[in-house]
This record gives C-alpha cells, sequence and structure tokens, in this order.
C-alpha cells in the first residue's frame, strides 16, 4: 500500500535508455546537481594549492518547492528548468509500476530554449524487464517515444495515456489527473504564460521566458591524506553530536590543507543512516559547517544529533553527498551534494520528491557549477 510521505520539503533525468529493473528497495542513483552558499564566514588565507579562482558567485541556496496536482507532482530549480513527474494510485493496488517525468529547459524557444524532454523510470516494474517501452498512446492517437514536444502538447488537453511496448500491447495506463494544471504550472513559472511558447496557457504575445543563470562555486580540489582518528577524538566528537550509535567505523576524507572530513555514525533507522560532520586539523575537532540545511534537517525532520549531518551519506572524487529516504522504497525524500570551499561544504545540486507515490526520478531543485 503506497503511503503520503513522512516529511515534506523536498529531479529529472532526460535519457531515453530505460534501466534495467532492479529491487524496489534498490536506491535511486544520487542526483547530478550542484548549488552554493548562504553567508560568507570570514574569509581565511588560502594555502598555496588551495588558491581560490575569482569566479564564485556567492549565491544563496533557495531550492524550489514541489507542488501536487491530483496525480502529477511538479517542481522547478533556481534556472526554470521545470519537471513534472506522474504519480501511481495512492492506495496502490495495481501492477503497473512505470513513472513518467516530462522536463522542460528555461528560455524563450526563439532563443534556443523551451526544449522539452521525457524520461521514464521502468526499473520497478516487471513487464518492462521483458517488453521494454515502445510508444506512447494519448487518447488511442500514436506518439512516437522520443517525441517529448508531442506527448507533452497531447497530454494537455486528454483523458488517456498509454505506454505501448513493441507489439502495440498495453504496458502501463498513466493517470491524467492533474498532468494539464501542472504544465501550466510550468508555464507559469517560466514566464510563458500568455505566449506563443507556453504548453497550455497559450497566447499571442512573444515569450519573454528568461533564463537565470547558474550559480558558480569555487571549490577545493581534495589533496593529501585523511587524518587518522585517536580514540580521544571519537569520544570527543560522539559528545559534540550527541552520537551514541556504536559498531560503527567512522569515514575519514582528506579536503586539503591538513584538513579531513569525518563522517561520523550517529544513529540509524530501517533505510536511514544519519553521520554527524565534523572537520578535522591536527588535534582540533569543529563540527562542519554547511551553506544550506542538509540530510533530514532539509526535510524539515529531526536531525537527531546537534551538529550538521547527511543521511546515508558518502564522499567521492571532492563531494560530499546525502539522500534521505522517506520509506525503504526510496519514491520520496532528498538527494544533496555538496563541495568544499576551503571553510565549509556548499550545496552544489539537490533533487526532490515530495510525494511517497511510486515515482523514484526524483525532481531537480536546485544546482550550481563547481569550478575547481
Amino acid at each position: 500500500m503506497l503511503c503520503k510521505p513522512i516529511f515534506y520539503a523536498l529531479a529529472s533525468v532526460v535519457v531515453l535508455p530505460l534501466v534495467a529493473a532492479c529491487s524496489p528497495s534498490q536506491p535511486t542513483p544520487r542526483p547530478k546537481v550542484e548549488p552554493v552558499p548562504k553567508t560568507d564566514p570570514a574569509p581565511i588565507a588560502p594555502t598555496a594549492h588551495q588558491a581560490r579562482p575569482a569566479t564564485d558567485s556567492h549565491a544563496t541556496p533557495k531550492p524550489g518547492t514541489l507542488k501536487t496536482f491530483a496525480d502529477w507532482t511538479v517542481g522547478c530549480d533556481n534556472t526554470l528548468r521545470c519537471t513534472l513527474g506522474s504519480l501511481l494510485p495512492e492506495m496502490g493496488g495495481g501492477e503497473d509500476m512505470i513513472t513518467l517525468n516530462l522536463t522542460r529547459e528555461p528560455g524563450a524557444v526563439a532563443n534556443d530554449g523551451g526544449k522539452i524532454s521525457l524520461a521514464l523510470e521502468t526499473r520497478n516494474d516487471q513487464a518492462a524487464t521483458k517488453r521494454p517501452p515502445a510508444s506512447f498512446a494519448v487518447d488511442g492517437k500514436p506518439i512516437a517515444l522520443r517525441d517529448a514536444a508531442a506527448l507533452a502538447a497531447a497530454i494537455a488537453n486528454a483523458q488517456s495515456l498509454e505506454i505501448l511496448d513493441a507489439k502495440g500491447g498495453t504496458l502501463a495506463t498513466l493517470s491524467l489527473k492533474g498532468a494539464a494544471a501542472a504544465l501550466r504550472y510550468v508555464d507559469a513559472q517560466q514566464g510563458r504564460a500568455g505566449s506563443i511558447d507556453a504548453i497550455v496557457a497559450k497566447g499571442p504575445a512573444p515569450s519573454r521566458a528568461p533564463t537565470p543563470p547558474l550559480p558558480i562555486i569555487a571549490a577545493i580540489a581534495p589533496t593529501g591524506s585523511p587524518a587518522k582518528l585517536t580514540p580521544a577524538q571519537i569520544a570527543t566528537m560522539r559528545k559534540l553530536g550527541t552520537c551514541d550509535l556504536e559498531g560503527f567505523t567512522p569515514e575519514t576524507h582528506a579536503l586539503g590543507g591538513g584538513k579531513s572530513l569525518v563522517i561520523l555514525p550517529c544513529s540509524t533507522g530501517a533505510y536511514n543512516l544519519i553521520g554527524a560532520l565534523f572537520i578535522v586539523d591536527g588535534a582540533k575537532i569543529a563540527a562542519a559547517q554547511i551553506d544550506a540545511p542538509s540530510g533530514f534537517e532539509a526535510t524539515g525532520a529531526d536531525t537527531g544529533t546537534r551538529v550538521k549531518s547527511v543521511i546515508n551519506g558518502g564522499f567521492e572524487n571532492g563531494v560530499l553527498t546525502s539522500y534521505a529516504k522517506g520509506r525503504g522504497l526510496g519514491d520520496c525524500g532528498s538527494h544533496q551534494s555538496f563541495v568544499w570551499d576551503g571553510t565549509r561544504f556548499r550545496l552544489s545540486g539537490q533533487a526532490d520528491m515530495g510525494e511517497c507515490r511510486g515515482n523514484i526520478d526524483y525532481i531537480e531543485t536546485w544546482r550550481a557549477k563547481v569550478v575547481r
């Protein structure tokens, strides 16, 4: 039985080869996103290998919010790239587990903007593993699998949407309740309402759809070796973070300039591991600073620790990630990525899904360009 999300808050891909099926409990890939900061702390003197480019835009991270219209949820990121995603029935009971996301780029069509793309998520659908989607039928009229613009225009005034296999068999039927309202919302958010570029709210006016630039983060490329923690240091961090979880080993990662990131397992649930974040610099230990709400804090839920934290976190190639899951299926929650600027971690990307209704293709709500 599908459920409502256990928290609020809270991306979307645009590729078609379809992903092979996997267990419903398998986590979704983390989003390819990247954001920025709130208030800059006092500047620190960079070391030779930490020279910071003068390109940082110092933008305050403001991830977009999601809205739900019946059986569709929709949201836009800070550049006005907008995505609407289909939702499965609230009460469950069906075998169709395919979901559809439609994404529209910002900017006027006359200026090469406004492109529409689509993504079908089939990993939780058993039939699609043997009979992959090959086309759509909207009110019985065929639409090519990759013709996202035609599909978006068609569902704005349609009653039924079927996903078909290569032989014309129905793999899934998606509800179109709320689809027109979600498309109209995208028109409004992107500044297209009443213009020739709108999908639903069409009008005679020329489009004035803006294209906000990506904020830029000047990040530090990690160098050096991670700190080797002593039992006393671990005990200090447990006390600072009010962490009482035993049996888990802290992760340490070199950041550069002699500093190391420590992800200290703090508490755990059925599918979420909270990791408290610390910076170790020689004998000094400090709670890590982040320029945006992170982990459960980003969802409005209790973080369970007095310091900044990530959920199911990791650190690879200079990117700190968090994946807060609303339930085991992974169809609601928040993905985040952060980069280190020498002083604090900066939100470089966020993707959210606020409805626990089968769609594991999260909607991008914040992006930034990272310059090392």
